[in-house]
């Protein structure tokens, strides 16, 4: 990772993980996340089952509503999509994969 005056530049998820979390401090938004990513998940899977593909636009309205709440209420920071968005999502899903199974914590 390097540092400039703004912005850091991470080459990995390896090294971006680490301050994704610093960024989810807050139990709160870490719920929030945890809420807007399975309610988006279940979005997708219910567009799938029913055969309504329009459904799937509202998963990341629902997802990214739960999560920037979580963000710019509680946490009171910039949610680190706007900067790494797939480097983000990745972390959401470790992030909430960890939060509701502490054994996979490393």
């Amino acid at each position: 990772m390097s540092e400039s005056k703004t912005t850091m530049v991470f080459n990995s998820f390896a090294e971006f993980y680490p301050y994704y979390l610093t960024q989810h401090a807050n139990p709160v938004c870490r719920g929030l996340h945890v809420v807007g990513l399975l309610s988006a998940l279940t979005i997708v899977v219910t567009a799938v089952l029913k055969g309504a593909p329009l459904w799937i636009l509202a998963a990341p309205v629902v997802g990214y509503s739960c999560s920037w709440i979580g963000h710019f209420v509680f946490e009171k920071n910039k949610p680190a999509t706007f900067g790494y968005p797939l480097y983000s999502l990745m972390g959401d899903f470790r992030m909430v994969a960890e939060t509701l199974m502490p054994g996979l914590r490393r």
